[in-house]
């Protein structure tokens, strides 16, 4: 993807401009094979960042309307996204992020599925699960706190102190037997709440008590990956 990989030097150029980027772990994203790379989101810059700063190319979820904006659709559809519907399950989108990793992609997820109107986490939905278990894909995630004030150090053109995290690689696995809803809900919460833990405590938000984390399927090596999973869930 030379596209990619030239716009990528565009984007890293543009955000050392805005923003004051201190990165922790960026080494432990696997340079091949099929990855999932899941951030918290409060605003755009988070997204771009994240496929920025990944030291391969990566394909991405984005909501509908953005690649209907004029130019910037056209150059996310080159970058690699592909539109997901929110407010519903959209099996398109899952399928085309389960050919991607089956291809051996890295794909970029938001696991809250929109960003809030803060900065705080929200619920997850169950897609970063739903696929990870389908594909056997390893997740590598990645917390990022400070970006929620680029608006107003940008007005007073001030670049934005901004600390990404990533953490170490991890598979998801389940017991034998036939994942549903309920487990699926109870694996995002137990990702969720990883993300919560590398991210400052006022960031936590719905995650604030760590206490409550499950401990059952985030596996450090891989493991035997539960298949089929039962259609159904939040993508």
């Amino acid at each position: 993807m030379i596209f990619h990989r030239l716009f990528k030097i565009f984007l890293r150029l543009v955000l050392s401009i805005i923003l004051d980027i201190k990165i922790e772990g960026l080494e432990k994203i696997p340079l091949r094979g099929s990855l999932i790379l899941a951030h918290n989101h409060m605003n755009w810059v988070d997204a771009v960042l994240a496929t920025s700063l990944v030291p391969r190319d990566i394909v991405s979820m984005t909501k509908l309307e953005n690649l209907d904006l004029p130019v910037i659709g056209g150059l996310m559809r080159l970058y690699g996204s592909f539109p997901i519907r929110r407010g519903e399950v959209d099996r398109r989108a899952l399928a085309q992020s389960i050919s991607a990793l089956k291809q051996g992609l890295a794909l970029l997820m938001v696991p809250e599925g929109t960003r809030g109107k803060d900065w705080r986490l929200k619920p997850g939905k169950d897609g970063l699960a739903y696929v990870a278990l389908r594909t056997g894909s390893p997740v590598v995630l990645m917390a990022i706190s400070g970006s929620e004030q680029f608006w107003s150090n940008l007005t007073r053109l001030r670049r934005t102190p901004t600390q990404v995290i990533v953490d170490e690689p991890f598979y998801l696995s389940a017991a034998e037997g036939e994942v549903d809803r309920e487990v699926l809900r109870e694996i995002t919460k137990e990702v969720m709440y990883r993300l919560a833990s590398l991210l400052p405590a006022e960031y936590r938000g719905v995650y604030s008590d760590l206490s409550q984390a499950p401990n059952r399927y985030i596996m450090p090596t891989k493991q035997r990956i539960l298949i089929p999973v039962q259609q159904g869930g939040d993508a």
